[in-house]
């Protein structure tokens, strides 16, 4: 919510009153029943918030928080007692699409105001809570294409005093591409991509005997030895 918007409360209270004044008659101040009330006027306040169902939706934005605002509407006195007829024919009727409770009568509740049981009505609004999706940041240069060069290199595997060690595997780590080395320990990657404008390691998982090791090493190196330690006991 941006500063200075009114937020979903606050609009759904306003958007209540515009509708009473049309449907009672007459305007419809906002605030708690008080024992001085005008006994011939209509006064509305929002009494709680209630949760709603919540939905999702299959886009990728998010979604409103959803939730059901509950006002009282009360009468002052006799004299408006019109105006609320009014307002609960309108109601009933379909008109503003609100929801009317005729459940207004607990004692507890007029006692919180101060006040003895007055006509009234609970009218219920759906409001919700809506989040403003993430604006991508402007794009700043022309689009560029570049082809990235794949790689092919050859390494040994070794153990202890250059012992070659055969059938040891060799997977790219986040590429799909994996080997085994031969006996004499040899292996082969085919296909890495490569970005010359970014040039790095390359990273390696060697598993073996339930040992798994990982090295990072140059692919423009002409002979890469990867040494293993000895498997622990």
């Amino acid at each position: 919510m941006t500063p200075g918007a009114r937020g979903p409360i606050e609009t759904a209270t306003a958007e209540l009153a515009a509708w009473l004044a049309g449907a009672a008659g007459e305007p419809v101040p906002v605030g708690p029943p008080r024992p001085d009330d005008d006994a011939a006027r209509l006064t509305l306040w929002p009494l709680e918030l209630r949760p709603a169902r919540q939905t999702r939706g299959s886009g990728g934005g998010r979604e409103p928080y959803r939730f059901t605002v509950r006002y009282l509407l009360c009468a002052g006195g006799p004299a408006a007692l019109p105006g609320l007829d009014r307002v609960l024919a309108a109601a009933t009727a379909g008109g503003g699409g609100h929801t009317v409770v005729l459940e207004a009568g607990d004692p507890r509740l007029w006692q919180a105001f101060g006040t003895g049981p007055r006509p009234a009505l609970l009218i219920d609004v759906a409001a919700q809570v809506t989040h403003a999706d993430a604006v991508a940041p402007p794009v700043l240069a022309p689009l560029r294409l570049r082809q990235l060069e794949l790689l092919t290199f050859d390494g040994r595997v070794v153990g202890p005093a250059e012992q070659p060690l055969a059938a040891v595997r060799v997977e790219v780590v986040g590429q799909p591409y994996a080997t085994s080395t031969d006996p004499a320990g040899r292996f082969r990657v085919v296909g890495v991509p490569h970005d010359p404008e970014r040039p790095g390691p390359v990273r390696l998982r060697l598993t073996s005997r339930g040992q798994v090791l990982t090295a990072e090493v140059d692919p423009a190196e002409p002979d890469i030895v990867i040494v293993c330690p000895p498997p622990s006991r």
